[in-house]
Order: C-alpha cells, then structure tokens, then sequence
C-alpha cells in the first residue's frame, strides 16, 4: 500500500469536489481503501482529520473569495456548507480571526491553508519488530461507547479518564483498548476498554461481554512511555510497514491496543520500559 499515492489522490479528490457534501466513505471509496484504516492512517501521516483538513480547506478558500470578490456572506455560506451566515461566521472567525464583515470592511489580514502533498520518505535497512501470530476468539468483560472518526483521539482519551473517575476500573482495569468498525466503512466505531472476561464474575450494569473474532495478527511490541510508544509504532506501521508489505494486507475493522499492568513498573504508564502491544488483523494476499 503506498500511502503517498493514496493520501494524493485523495487530496486531489477533495479539491475537486470541495464545496460539495463529500464524506470520508466517499473520499475512501475513491482511493480503494476502507474508511476505518483510511482515517486512521490519514490522522496519523498527515497530522489533521479528514474532516478537519476539509474545514480548514473550505475555511481558506472563502477567505480568499471574500476579499477578491463582491460574494455576499450568506452566498459564500451556501457555497461551503453552512446552514447559515451565523454558523458560517461563527466559523470564519474561529479560523481566520475575524468575522467576514470584520474582514471587509476593514480589510484585515485573512489566514491560508494549502492542499498538502504528501511524500512519504521510506529509510532502506530500517527495522521494525513484528511478529504474525494466530489467536483463537477471546471474550472479554467491558464498558464501550461508540465515536464517531472526526475528533476521536480526544474523545476516547476523555473515556478512560471519565471511566476510571466513575470508579469502574475496579471491575475492568483496561487490559486492553479495542476498535470496532466490521464493516469498515461507517460514519462511526465502537471503542472498547476491556479485561479477559471471567464467567465466573457476575457482570455488574453498565459492563458488557463482547467476543473478538479469531484472526491472524500482526503484533507490534511498544517499550517505553504509554502515549509516546504507541504514536511511534502507529506512525511506523503507516508509514514504513505497510507500504513494504508483500505478503499480507489488513483483514478486518479491528484494532487492539494492550496494555501491561502499570503496577509492575516504578513510573507506571511513564517508565521507559513500560511495554504495550498494537494487534491489527491480517490476511495472506
């Protein structure tokens, strides 16, 4: 899978279609990848959301034509997307600094924001420690809540605190973090904080028992702080494993994060050792 052709193309897409009503299965579709490792490996190579590169796009661009043109603000609403002049202006002002007729009449500086071109710049020699391995279905007892792509990070880092503040790390730890999209093309995922399910535990309200499907997994060992570790494997396997993959191609819409117990280590989830695994489903080509 080459990720610069992909994140090229569609770019190019969104620019020709971008005062339309385009989402992100569409842009996905057009690039022949599923939205659920699209999204996730456009966050992470090019720093921005799909939804949120789109905005600022749009946001740039309206710019431009409010201060070359004689468009009204409600026309240019219109044109990018917005119910109305107050949302669009609301918008506006949050991107650019000022409000469209703050901008016109007094002819202030507005902000640009240009298409990226992506190239990704593969290093010869570089390794990076995998491992294929074949796991029957697991059951596991957990707490989930669905997101939707746009602002995910942030919205599932809320969920882990919010669920450890609500005192029901008691019964599940968070031995794992999953994400759950089957078809691989929805507007929304599920997110699982979960533990290996005990049957012989009484699942208290508010807990669920999901099962993980068997599939082969390609394993990716993370040493070191939590946060830091994991964003430097993800961003390895986007951009360096993936495309020199050969034999194998993503599966299935599951990822599964997991966790050591931060007790074993005298900085918990900052030492330098502390260890996690990323688990992404693979077939054979």
């Amino acid at each position: 899978m080459e990720w610069a052709k992909v994140i090229n193309e569609a770019i190019k897409y969104i620019e020709s279609h971008i005062t339309e009503d385009i989402s992100i299965n569409e842009i996905a579709d057009q690039v022949n990848i599923s939205q659920f490792y699209f999204h996730k490996g456009f966050s992470i190579l090019c720093g921005y959301s799909i939804a949120e590169y789109i905005r600022n796009r749009r946001m740039s661009l309206a710019g431009e034509e409010l201060i070359a043109s004689d468009i009204t603000v409600m026309e240019l609403a219109m044109k990018y997307g917005y119910d109305s002049p107050d949302s669009f202006s609301k918008a506006f002002a949050r991107f650019h600094g000022n409000t469209p007729l703050t901008v016109r009449k007094n002819k202030t500086m507005i902000k640009t924001f240009a298409p990226l071109k992506l190239t990704i710049l593969l290093k010869g020699g570089c390794i990076m420690d995998y491992r294929i391995a074949k796991k029957e279905a697991f059951t596991v007892l957990c707490v989930s809540k669905e997101f939707s792509y746009e602002n995910a990070k942030q919205e599932i880092a809320l969920f882990w605190q919010e669920h450890y503040a609500s005192g029901k790390g008691e019964y599940v730890c968070g031995m794992f973090g999953i994400n759950i999209d089957p078809q691989m093309g929805n507007e929304k995922f599920e997110y699982l904080i979960a533990d290996i399910y005990n049957p012989s535990v009484d699942v208290l309200n508010g807990l669920k028992v999901k099962t993980i499907p068997a599939f082969t997994w390609a394993v990716f060992p993370c040493k070191g702080p939590l946060t830091c570790s994991l964003q430097d494997a993800n961003t390895k396997i986007f951009s360096e494993w993936l495309p020199a993959l050969q034999d194998y191609e993503f599966a299935a819409g599951y990822c599964v994060e997991m966790y050591d117990r931060p007790d074993k280590y005298p900085n918990g989830t900052n030492d330098e050792n502390y260890y996690t695994e990323i688990w992404i489903p693979v077939r054979k080509k």
